[in-house]
C-alpha cells in the first residue's frame, strides 16, 4: 500500500508507481502533514466527485481545497480559503466549478482551472451541512440546522428558504436524481417530498407505528430516484419504495452494528440507475456493503484500528474514497473489492418473521441472510423470531464479565440515574471491561517517578498526602506509558477524580483513565499542544445546531469554545456544580442532555463513542500514539533544559536567597542601629537637656564657689606667703650652713691639696734626685765598663801584638798580616756593639719621649672635659644660687660668691701652674695633673652638698 503525502506541495502525483491494490482494495493514502511538525497531520474532512467520477475535491481542516484526478494521476491546489469547509459540490452545469460552505456560514463558488472567485452566497444562521446540486445543474440546496435555502446557480441568488421550527430540526434536504423532487428529512423521523418549482408538498412518507424509533441520520436514494434508504440510531434500515410511498423492507445490520453513520449505494454500469449495493457506514468505523434484496454481506472496508469517518462513492461506481479517523485519504478500487462476487454464494438461513407482515424483514449476516415469510398485512413489524435454546450474537456481545448483562445495567441506569453505590465500583469494572494487567503496571511504576510530576504538589497541593502519592504514582505510570501524558496539563485535573474513587486500588484507577483516554480522548492529542480544535468545533456545530443566538452572541463578544467548553472537557465535568449542591433535578439534566443527542445531527454529532468501545488488551497496554510525536519530543527535550535551567536557577536563586537574607539580617541590623543610635541621640538629648539644667545650676555654684574660691585664693596666697617666707629663710639659713660647711670642705681641700702638691714635689725631687743618681751610676758604670773594655782590648792588643811580634820574629810575614786583619775584625766587631748599644739607648729615650707626649695628649683632653664640667657646673650652681640665694645676694653676699668664685678661678690657675712645672721631667707633670683633677672634683662634689 502506498502512501502520499502532498505536504504544502500545490500539484504532483498522487502516487509514484503503479498502484496495485491487496485485499483490503486500497490503491493508495494520501496525507497532508503540516509544514512547521512533520508528525502532525491536517485532517481531510470532506470529498465530493465530479460527474464524470475520474476525479474529486478534498477540503483539508486549513481550508486547502485540492483537486486528485486518478485516471491522469496528479493532484493540484485549486483554493485557500483560510478556514475549514463544512461541505463540497460540483456545479453539475460548469463542471470547472464547484461550490464550497465554509465555518463562517457562507457559500462561495470558486473555478477550479483559473482558481477564481466567481460568487460569494450568504444567508444562513448556522454551519452548512450538506450542498445538493439538481442534474441539470441550474439549482443547489443548502441545509443548516434550521433551514434550508434552494439558490440559482446562474444567478447565484437565492429563490426559496425553508423555515422549520427550532424544536423540529432538519436533518438534510436533498434533489432526487432524474427528477424536481425535493426530498427534506427532519429530527422527527419525518420525510417530505416537495416540487422544486413550486415547492409544492408532493407526498409525506408514513412514520412506522410499531417497533422502536430509528432516529434518521442518514440518507441514500437509487440513481434512478426509487429507494430511499434510512438509517440513525439502531442496527435497523428502512427501505423505502418512493413510487408507492412505502416501506419495502427492514434490514437489520450484524449486532456490532449499533449506530449508522453514512448510507452510500454503490453504481453499477448494467443496473439501470436501481442500485443493489448498499454501503453502511456504522459507529465502528467499519463500512459493509450488503445487496439489499438478497441481504448478503458483501465486502466491508475499514477496521477498528483504522475507522472511517466518512466515505464517498464515484458516479461511475470505480472507486470509494474514505475520510479516516486519523484524517489521511484512502482511496479503494471496487473491483477488487468486488472481484468475489461471481462465486458461489454460500446456503442462506431464512428467519421468518410475524405473520403479520406486509413486507420483508431480513436480518444480514456475514454467514447468510434470513428472510421471513411475506403476508398480505399492511403493518411492518421487526421483530425476529428467535430459538430460545441458542443465544444469539447480540446476546453474546452484551455479556459481561461475572454474569453482568449490559442491556439489564443499561436499562437500571436509564431507570434510576445511577447504580447503587455499594456495587457501582464492580459495576463499572465490569462495563469497562478492565483487563487489569498487574504485570504490565508493575513494569510501568518500577521505573519510578516521572520527571514530569516530581513536583506536582506545588502546581496542585492536595491536603491529603495518600491522594497526593496516588496521584503522583498515576500520573507517572500514564506518563511512562505515553509521552504525550508526560506534557498535558490538565492530565491531573482529569485523572483526579478517578484517583480519589480508586484511591486503594491505584491499577484500577490507572486503568480506568487509560480506557477513558483510549476511548472518549483519543482525538484530543492531534493538535497538542493546543486544545483539540475538532472537538471545540464539533461542540461549537452542536451549541450552533440547538441554540445559534447564543453561538452568535458568544462569538460577538469573542468567547471561543476554548473558554466555555474546553474548561468542562479537560475536567470531565468535575467542577464546581459537580461538587456542591444546586437547585437543579440532575436526572431532568440528563434526559435533556439525551434529547439533545438524539435531536443532533449525525454529521454534526460524531458516532457515539459508547457504541464503539475498546477494552484494553490483556497482557499488554495498547500502544498510544495519537499524537505529534516531535512536539512531545521537542517539549520533553526542552522541559530537560528548562529542568536544568531551572536547577541553576533555584541554585542561583538560592544563592540570591541567601544574599537577601543576609542583606536582609544586616538591614534589620542597621535599622536597630539606627534605632539605637536614635533612642541614644534622644537619651543624649535628654541628658543634654539635664546637663544644661544642671550647668545653670552649676554656673550658680560656680559663681558662689568663685567668690569662696577668691577668698580663699587670698587666704591661700597669705598663707603660701607666710610659708615662702618661711622657707625662704629656711633655704637661706640652709644656703648659709652650707656655705659655711663648703668654705670649711674647701679650705681642708685646699689644705690637703697643698700638702699632697708639696709631698707630690717632694716625690717628684726625690724621684729626679733618684734617676738622676742612676743615670750617674750608670755613666760610671759605663765608663767602668768603657775602661775595662778598653783595658781588655789593650791587654788583648798588646798581648797579640807581643804575640804577634814574637809569631813575626818566628813565622813568616803572612802570618803577620793575617794576625793584623783578625785583629782589625775584633776592633770593628767591637766598636759595632758599642753602637748598638747607644743605639738602644736611643730608642729608649725615644719610646719613653713618645710616652710622655701621650699621657700630655691625654692630660689635655682631662682639661678641657674638666673645663666643660666647671662651665656645666657653673651654671647650675649659678641657676640654683639665683633661684634659692637670691635674698643672700640682695643683702649684699655678692662679694661672697666673688670669693667663691674667685677661689675656684684660682685653683685653675693653680692647677694651670702646675701644669707649667714640667721642667723637672714628664713625671713631675703627671702628677700634678692628678692632683688639680682631684681638687677639681672635689670642689664639684662639695658644690653638690
Amino acid at each position: 500500500m502506498q502512501t502520499t503525502d502532498i505536504g504544502n506541495k500545490e500539484e504532483g502525483k498522487v502516487w509514484h508507481r503503479k498502484p496495485t491494490p491487496s485485499n483490503t482494495g486500497i490503491m493508495v493514502t494520501v496525507i497532508r502533514s503540516a509544514a512547521a511538525y512533520q508528525s502532525k497531520t491536517v485532517r481531510f474532512l470532506h470529498v465530493t466527485f465530479d460527474t464524470t467520477g475520474d476525479s474529486f475535491l478534498a477540503g483539508d481542516h486549513h481550508g486547502n481545497i485540492y483537486v486528485l484526478d486518478i485516471t491522469r494521476n496528479r493532484f493540484r491546489l485549486v483554493q485557500k480559503t483560510g478556514q475549514a469547509c463544512t461541505a463540497l459540490a460540483f456545479n453539475l452545469r460548469r463542471t470547472t466549478e464547484f461550490l464550497v460552505a465554509l465555518a463562517d456560514y457562507s457559500i462561495k463558488c470558486f473555478d477550479k482551472d483559473t482558481k477564481q472567485l466567481v460568487s460569494w452566497m450568504r444567508g444562513h444562521e448556522g454551519a452548512v451541512s450538506s450542498v445538493s446540486v439538481h442534474g441539470s445543474g441550474r439549482y443547489a440546496i443548502s441545509t443548516s440546522a434550521d433551514t434550508a435555502q434552494l439558490w440559482d446557480l446562474d444567478t447565484f441568488q437565492r429563490k426559496r428558504k425553508l423555515n422549520v421550527r427550532q424544536s423540529v430540526g432538519i436533518q438534510r434536504v436533498f434533489f432526487l436524481p432524474l427528477g424536481n423532487t425535493i426530498l427534506s428529512c427532519f429530527n422527527d423521523d419525518s420525510i417530505f417530498a416537495w416540487e422544486s418549482d413550486t415547492l409544492f408538498c408532493k407526498y409525506q412518507l408514513p412514520v412506522p407505528d410499531e417497533g422502536p424509533r430509528i432516529h434518521y441520520k442518514a440518507f441514500a436514494v437509487t440513481r434512478d430516484g426509487k429507494i430511499l434508504a434510512a438509517g440513525g440510531r439502531s442496527n435497523l434500515l428502512h427501505l423505502w419504495c418512493l413510487d408507492t410511498r412505502q416501506l419495502l423492507r427492514v434490514v437489520q445490520m450484524p449486532p456490532k452494528v449499533r449506530t449508522v453513520r453514512q448510507l452510500e449505494f454503490l453504481p453499477d454500469s448494467f443496473d439501470g440507475g436501481a442500485s443493489q449495493t448498499l454501503g453502511v457506514l456504522s459507529q465502528d468505523g467499519v463500512m459493509r456493503f450488503i445487496n439489499i434484496q438478497t441481504c448478503k454481506l458483501l465486502f466491508n472496508i475499514g477496521s477498528h484500528d483504522d475507522a472511517i469517518t466518512s466515505a464517498t462513492v464515484s458516479p461511475n461506481g470505480r472507486h470509494i474514497v474514505t475520510i479516516m479517523d486519523n484524517g489521511s485519504l484512502n482511496i479503494y478500487s471496487v473491483q477488487c473489492l468486488t472481484q468475489d462476487y461471481n462465486k458461489p454464494p454460500p446456503s442462506l438461513v431464512k428467519v421468518v418473521s410475524g405473520g403479520e407482515c406486509s413486507a420483508l424483514t431480513m436480518k444480514v449476516k456475514s454467514e447468510g441472510v434470513q428472510r421471513p415469510a411475506k403476508n398480505s398485512g399492511r403493518r411492518v413489524k421487526t421483530k425476529v423470531l428467535r430459538p430460545p435454546a441458542v443465544p444469539m450474537t447480540e446476546d453474546k456481545e452484551n455479556e459481561l464479565p461475572d454474569g453482568l448483562n449490559k442491556k439489564r445495567l443499561v436499562t437500571l441506569l436509564k431507570a434510576f440515574g445511577e447504580y447503587p453505590a455499594k456495587y457501582r465500583m464492580f459495576v463499572w469494572r465490569s462495563l469497562l471491561r478492565l483487563p487489569e494487567n498487574h504485570a504490565a503496571f508493575s513494569s510501568l511504576t518500577d521505573k519510578g517517578l516521572h520527571s514530569a510530576y516530581l513536583s506536582i504538589q506545588e502546581r496542585y497541593p492536595i491536603k491529603s498526602q495518600k491522594l497526593q502519592r496516588g496521584l503522583q504514582r498515576v500520573l507517572s505510570a500514564l506518563a511512562h506509558w505515553a509521552a504525550i501524558f508526560g506534557e498535558t496539563d490538565y492530565l491531573p485535573l482529569m485523572a483526579f477524580p478517578f484517583v480519589k474513587l480508586f484511591q486503594n486500588n491505584p491499577l484500577l484507577c490507572f486503568e480506568v483513565v487509560a480506557t477513558t483516554i483510549v476511548n472518549w480522548c483519543q482525538h484530543w492529542f492531534e493538535y497538542f499542544p493546543n486544545p483539540p480544535l475538532n472537538v471545540l468545533s464539533m461542540a461549537e456545530n452542536v451549541l450552533a445546531h440547538h441554540d445559534k443566538e447564543l453561538l452568535q452572541h458568544l462569538i460577538d463578544c469573542g468567547v471561543t469554545s476554548q473558554l466555555y467548553v474546553w474548561p468542562l472537557l479537560e475536567t470531565l465535568f468535575s467542577e464546581y456544580f459537580f461538587h456542591h449542591r444546586n437547585n437543579l433535578d440532575i436526572s431532568s439534566v440528563i434526559k435533556e442532555t439525551y434529547r439533545l443527542m438524539e435531536s443532533t445531527p449525525a454529521d454534526i454529532h460524531p458516532r457515539n463513542m459508547l457504541d464503539d468501545f475498546q477494552p484494553l488488551t490483556r497482557g499488554q497496554y495498547p500502544v498510544f500514539n495519537k499524537y505529534p510525536t516531535y512536539i512531545v519530543e521537542y517539549q520533553s527535550q526542552e522541559r530537560e533544559r528548562i529542568r536544568q535551567q531551572e536547577v541553576d536557577y533555584l541554585r542561583e536563586r538560592q544563592a540570591v536567597q541567601e544574599l537577601r537574607a543576609k542583606a536582609v539580617q544586616r538591614q534589620a541590623e542597621d535599622e536597630a542601629w539606627y534605632t539605637q543610635q536614635e533612642i541614644l541621640q534622644q537619651a543624649e538629648e535628654k541628658r543634654r537637656d539635664i546637663l544644661q539644667q544642671e550647668e545653670s545650676k552649676l554656673a550658680e555654684q560656680r559663681t558662689r564657689l568663685t567668690a569662696m574660691k577668691r577668698e580663699l585664693k587670698v587666704k591661700e596666697l597669705q598663707l603660701m606667703d607666710a610659708a615662702r617666707r618661711r622657707f625662704l629663710k629656711q633655704q637661706q639659713d640652709q644656703r648659709l650652713t652650707e656655705l659655711h660647711r663648703l668654705d670649711e670642705q674647701i679650705q681642708r681641700k685646699m689644705n690637703t691639696r697643698d700638702q699632697e702638691t708639696a709631698a707630690a714635689v717632694q716625690d717628684i725631687q726625690v724621684r729626679q734626685m733618684e734617676l738622676e743618681a742612676q743615670r750617674r751610676l750608670f755613666e760610671q758604670q759605663l765608663a767602668k765598663e768603657q775602661v775595662r773594655v778598653t783595658q781588655e782590648v789593650r791587654a788583648e792588643v798588646d798581648t797579640r801584638r807581643h804575640r804577634s811580634e814574637r809569631e813575626r820574629l818566628t813565622s813568616s810575614p803572612s802570618q803577620v798580616l793575617e794576625e793584623c786583619l783578625a785583629e782589625a775584625g775584633q776592633l770593628g766587631v767591637d766598636t759595632e756593639w758599642q753602637a748598638e748599644v747607644m743605639r738602644r739607648l736611643d730608642q729608649e729615650d725615644a719610646a719613653r719621649d713618645r710616652h710622655y707626649h701621650h699621657l700630655a695628649g691625654l692630660h689635655r683632653e682631662t682639661l678641657t672635659k674638666e673645663q666643660q664640667l666647671v662651665n656645666i657646673m657653673e651654671d647650675v650652681e649659678g641657676q640654683r644660687v639665683d633661684d634659692v640665694e637670691e635674698g643672700i645676694y640682695s643683702r649684699g653676699t655678692e662679694g661672697r660668691r666673688d670669693d667663691v668664685e674667685e677661689g675656684i678661678y684660682s685653683r685653675r690657675v693653680y692647677t694651670v701652674g702646675h701644669e707649667g712645672q714640667r721642667v723637672g721631667g714628664e713625671m713631675m707633670m703627671y702628677r700634678v695633673y692628678t692632683v688639680g683633677h682631684e681638687d677639681v672634683e672635689g670642689q664639684r662634689v662639695g658644690e653638690m652638698m
